[in-house]
């Protein structure tokens, strides 16, 4: 564990940043796939706080002192691997991978405020905006997949 100065575990941080970077892949692809269809307007408004989570957490990692990754890591090679394949099998199945990377996602920022070394602020952060982020996606991917 990478802990600053500034006493924040910034390899917490960075494995949430991870997740996010992938998230914003993962989109990418969906939207393609759905180019021209209802719910690409919602993949792209995800997609963008997506985005702005990654924004936010490469600043945080700097505040704290540490060095930003830039890629989505193991789990953004599988989710591609996983929304890749789908384009070929269907919507159904690229709304499944999405949903399995939020709940991924929810499971990685639980981690982080169950992580006593993980600065507070970053926890209210992540309890307020990017934990019902995540959650309200699954309730709009689910919605996606009905309709």
């Amino acid at each position: 564990m990478q802990k600053t100065a500034k006493n924040c575990d910034v390899d917490a941080l960075n494995q949430l940043l991870k997740g996010e970077i992938s998230a914003v892949e993962t989109y990418e692809q969906a939207i393609e796939k759905f180019a021209g269809k209802p719910g690409a307007s919602d993949l792209r408004r995800i997609r963008d706080e997506h985005v702005h989570a990654v924004s936010t957490l490469k600043h945080r990692v700097t505040q704290f002192g540490g060095e930003p990754t830039t890629s989505s890591g193991t789990w953004g090679t599988f989710a591609g691997a996983v929304t890749g394949t789908a384009k070929v099998i269907g919507p159904d199945t690229v709304i499944s991978a999405l949903k399995k990377g939020e709940e991924h996602g929810i499971s990685e920022y639980e981690a982080a405020i169950a992580n006593a070394d993980v600065n507070q602020e970053c926890k209210v952060m992540f309890r307020s905006e990017f934990l019902p982020n995540c959650r309200r996606h699954i309730t709009e991917l689910e919605g996606l997949a009905k309709s």
